[in-house]
């Protein structure tokens, strides 16, 4: 998008990634009884090596025109992407599923925090506040009651390995190596999981519906989302991606009740709203002053960085 100003090019990156966290919304009820019937490494490693298949031969010339550094990058980046998968799929079988989503969900809060202590960004006074009232939203949405034990731990590891990588994704990835650098990390997932699934054997869909979740799961929730995150990043602070992205339970609880059967209650009507206000807060709230503007905004030389 060469003659788009910087600003429209994050407020593009922003809406794009409001389409994302409504697909990673939209996974949950359909594969809740998958997971009943395959493993769910199995399913990972099934779902990221056709996502990584179907990116390889798509986006082919794109991947070769990265350099070394944006591959090592793409293959850290993925390395930390599918850790986080396993350790929240695994972490899921040992505590409830909404205790799992608001644990998750803690990467709105960590991802700021890691950003000021490992790179020593400065984050607005309104980040904060922002990311606070996403966590909480998330947590009344989904929170009926918390102890910390072995499922809940692994998933805690999980949200702070999605904050690094949302974090990695904000610092190295650039608009012009989006495509490439996204195939890379759909390869470096899909290596990981096949591996942590090898061990049992790999259990495949033994029906036509289960293979329709999986291919949506692999093409739409996996390969574009891959796709459409990397680039989004290239064009937005981490902290504030990380807050677009809590509106992924808002969009599960709304398919829920709109294709899953669920009724609509006062707990997602209140937690939903307090997530949108969090987002009103981040992306159409007027900045205090030139300073947060600087601060919310990623590097010029990232957004118009050319990939050799």
């Amino acid at each position: 998008m060469p003659t788009l100003a910087p600003a429209s090019r994050a407020r593009i990156a922003m809406l794009l990634l409001v389409v994302v966290t409504a697909v990673w919304g939209s996974t949950f009820f359909l594969i809740k009884d998958l997971v009943t019937t395959i493993p769910a490494t199995d399913f990972l490693a099934v779902r990221f090596t056709i996502a990584a298949a179907v990116m390889t031969v798509v986006f082919w010339r794109q991947l070769r025109a990265l350099t070394r550094h944006d591959v090592r990058v793409g293959i850290g980046l993925g390395a930390l992407y599918g850790s986080a998968q396993i350790l929240q799929t695994i972490g899921l079988a040992h505590t409830d599923a909404s205790v799992s989503g608001f644990i998750t969900g803690t990467y709105v809060v960590l991802t700021p925090v890691f950003a000021a202590v490992i790179l020593r960004d400065r984050i607005p006074g309104r980040v904060w506040t922002a990311a606070l009232m996403a966590m909480a939203g998330i947590g009344v949405l989904s929170l009926r009651g918390l102890a910390l034990g072995f499922g809940e731990t692994l998933t805690l590891v999980a949200a702070a390995i999605y904050a690094l990588h949302i974090i990695g994704l904000g610092r190295y990835a650039s608009a012009q190596a989006a495509v490439g650098l996204a195939t890379v990390q759909a390869i470096a997932i899909a290596l990981i999981c096949t591996v942590a699934a090898l061990p049992g054997g790999i259990t495949t869909p033994t029906d036509g519906g289960g293979w329709l979740v999986v291919l949506y799961m692999a093409v739409v929730a996996g390969a574009f989302c891959l796709w459409a995150q990397t680039w989004a990043q290239s064009h937005l602070a981490a902290s504030r991606a990380a807050i677009v992205m809590a509106l992924e339970p808002v969009f599960a609880a709304s398919f829920a009740v709109l294709l899953g059967g669920e009724s609509l209650t006062v707990r997602m009507l209140v937690g939903g709203g307090l997530v949108v206000a969090a987002m009103y807060l981040i992306e159409l709230a007027p900045d205090r002053s030139a300073t947060a503007r600087a601060v919310d905004e990623p590097p010029a030389e990232m957004l118009h960085h050319e990939a050799p």
